[in-house]
């Protein structure tokens, strides 16, 4: 697992900032215009991608189009931003009790990208802008004239109503994903039962001050019709009884176990899962929490029956390998990686553990034997991380030309447009012109700047 560095580019900033323009009064806390930070993890992202995806295709969207990212943000919520983004925070995943909760809030947020909310409530907030606009005019006016009572309720007043008729059409907006969701659940074959657990509890939250409330449940206020409107659809669906598989709930839980292993505090996953819990689920999670502390053989003792019992999970080779590396045991770690490549070698962030363990070896071959991991990992995904690395591989290789590029596209992809420019422009004089990498450097050299400037 490792934290990105991604919510500083400047278009993930803007997408991810067209969200908290267009739905502030939905999802306040959720968004913000810098405030995102992106955690990634394979098995986790993995696990997102598999319960997303039947959803997507039967909401018509491209399961390939549309991008997951997961927040290190300890609250429950989960939002979309424009150009296909979904978010969804550590803290629903492991406050939510059941994979069919978490996959409920997955439902009702594709409702909001399938239906095109975001667009509709840019619209929709240009029109509200209009009449308040003309009151605060017509307020400023009377307030300039002597009349200051009477300009100050013309501005209160205009904002008032829009506000009023924001938070009406936003109202409908979450009835309508509610009712898109449940609608991709049942034509997926899934219960909604989870769905409406969830957000019955949320009506709960409503009872709590705001500044108790989970951002979920301030940005998706459940009134008693919309809940019984929800609760009236799902029961409707035949599949409402369906249990969830054992597979998938054990997957839940080993990734929930992770997840407060590598984000809690070490003595939290220690008290949450004590030695007496000798599950699968507390195993991992405090062999996570004793590696953070230093503690390598009590990190590998918990870990090792895991992979006894389950040889073929290629996140536990992985976790093995991170571990490993981590605590300086380089030649261990890079058997792990390889074994984790081995099991799922589509996965690029598999990829990429094995590149950096292989870089953590000194020698000019074992720079040559990360690069094509390196290249996998980065291959069709935005990875400042691997880029980093690349170009730390390149550069042991004295390949001037490739490691500019590396560096230029590890600038680019945290929004540092200028930086990506100068090394790009460095990468040119040192590429064969015309080649592939000599393009790519190209593109990146003549992008314009923020400021629209080239």
């Amino acid at each position: 697992m490792r934290l990105s560095p991604n919510s500083g580019r400047p278009a993930f900033r803007r997408a991810v900032h067209a969200l908290a323009l267009g739905a502030a009064l939905t999802f306040a806390g959720g968004a913000s215009a810098q405030g995102i930070s992106i955690v990634s993890d394979a098995e986790t992202e993995n696990m997102l991608r598999e319960f997303a995806d039947p959803l997507l295709k039967v909401a018509g969207l491209d399961p390939a189009a549309v991008k997951i990212h997961l927040v290190n943000d300890q609250r429950l919520n989960a939002f979309v931003a424009e150009g296909q983004q979904m978010f969804y925070n550590t803290g629903l995943i492991t406050i939510v009790e059941a994979p069919s909760e978490l996959i409920g809030v997955m439902a009702h947020e594709i409702g909001h990208m399938a239906g095109g909310h975001l667009v509709q409530r840019r619209e929709h907030i240009s029109q509200l802008q209009m009449p308040m606009i003309a009151s605060m005019i017509l307020g400023v006016g009377a307030i300039a004239a002597g009349q200051a009572d009477a300009g100050m309720a013309l501005i209160m007043g205009g904002q008032h109503l829009a506000t009023r008729g924001f938070f009406a059409y936003t109202r409908e907006q979450e009835a309508s994903a509610d009712q898109a969701g449940a609608g991709y659940l049942q034509r997926a074959g899934m219960s909604g039962q989870g769905m409406l657990d969830l957000f019955s509890r949320m009506r709960d939250q409503e009872m709590l001050s705001e500044e108790r409330q989970d951002p979920f449940a301030r940005s998706h206020p459940m009134s008693a019709a919309r809940f019984n409107a929800l609760e009236e659809r799902v029961k409707a669906s035949p599949f409402f009884d369906r249990p969830e598989s054992p597979e998938r709930i054990h997957q839940f839980k080993m990734v929930q176990a992770k997840l407060h292993g590598f984000l809690d505090e070490p003595n939290v996953t220690f008290n949450r899962y004590p030695l007496t819990d000798k599950s699968d689920y507390a195993r991992y999670a405090r062999s996570v929490a004793h590696h953070r502390t230093g503690a390598l053989q009590e990190a590998l003792n918990e870990l090792g029956p895991l992979l006894e019992s389950d040889p073929k999970n290629p996140y536990l080779h992985e976790v093995k390998g991170q571990i490993l590396f981590e605590s300086g045991k380089i030649e261990e770690a890079v058997v792990s990686y390889r074994d984790s490549v081995n099991l799922k070698p589509d996965d690029a962030q598999l990829h990429l553990g094995l590149g950096r363990a292989l870089l953590g070896r000194d020698g000019e071959e074992n720079a040559r034997a990360a690069i094509p991991h390196l290249q996998t990992g980065t291959r069709g995904a935005t990875q400042p991380f691997g880029y980093y690395q690349l170009s730390i591989a390149y550069g042991r290789l004295n390949d001037i030309g490739m490691a500019e590029l590396a560096t230029a596209q590890y600038y680019n992809s945290l929004g540092r447009v200028a930086q990506a420019k100068t090394h790009a422009t460095r990468a040119q004089k040192n590429l064969r012109q015309g080649s592939p990498e000599w393009l790519q450097a190209q593109d990146l050299a003549m992008q314009p700047s923020p400021d629209g400037r080239g």
